[in-house]
């Protein structure tokens, strides 16, 4: 069958050139009158809650913070789906939204909901959504400690706050720092 095809081809090499000239051209034409987009939008609209809550174990987070942030959200107009991330003081859900869908209008309504969820939260803990991003940006965590080991995570923390996160801010394409771990200093006047 692939011999007779090739030998017709052959034979008729002038149809199957003028055949192959008028797709490509049919082809380029296409491609002349689809709209680019520079960086496409590979996922679908997303909006990330993040929730800290200091000295929970993940299990804690998971049934004290993400569970109720999750229900209130799964309810919520246009949701595709629900995800959700628990560590040890921090809660992430991402709420998916249907393809199409304004990331503007769906953050309103993550915002709506999420009024309902934080009277069920523990008290001190308040979720905050992340700035409007995409697949194409990247979440890096790091870690700190002290070479010698004796520095209490308080002091970490007070060094992390007060010099490293501003400088780290000061970067080009940085959205956001999340410092979890030790205690928030306070500056008291009285």
């Amino acid at each position: 069958m692939l011999n007779k095809i090739i030998a017709a081809s052959l034979q008729n090499r002038i149809v199957i050139l003028a055949v192959a000239l008028t797709i490509g051209g049919y082809g380029l034409w296409s491609a002349s009158k689809m709209p680019i987009d520079v960086l496409p939008d590979l996922n679908r609209p997303i909006v990330t809650i993040m929730t800290e809550a200091p000295g929970m174990v993940p299990e804690d987070v998971e049934l004290l913070v993400t569970w109720p942030i999750e229900q209130v959200m799964n309810g919520a107009t246009g949701v595709y789906r629900v995800r959700s991330v628990s560590g040890t003081g921090l809660s992430v859900v991402y709420v998916e939204f249907e393809w199409g869908t304004d990331i503007y209008r769906d953050r309103q309504i993550v915002s709506e909901k999420l009024q309902l969820a934080v009277e069920n939260l523990p008290d001190g803990v308040q979720p905050f959504m992340a700035p409007i991003s995409s697949i194409m940006g990247q979440i890096q965590l790091v870690g700190f400690q002290s070479k010698s080991g004796d520095m209490d995570a308080t002091a970490l923390r007070r060094i992390i706050d007060r010099d490293i996160k501003p400088r780290i801010l000061s970067l080009s394409g940085i959205a956001q720092i999340v410092t979890i771990g030790g205690q928030p200093t306070e500056l008291q006047v009285v």
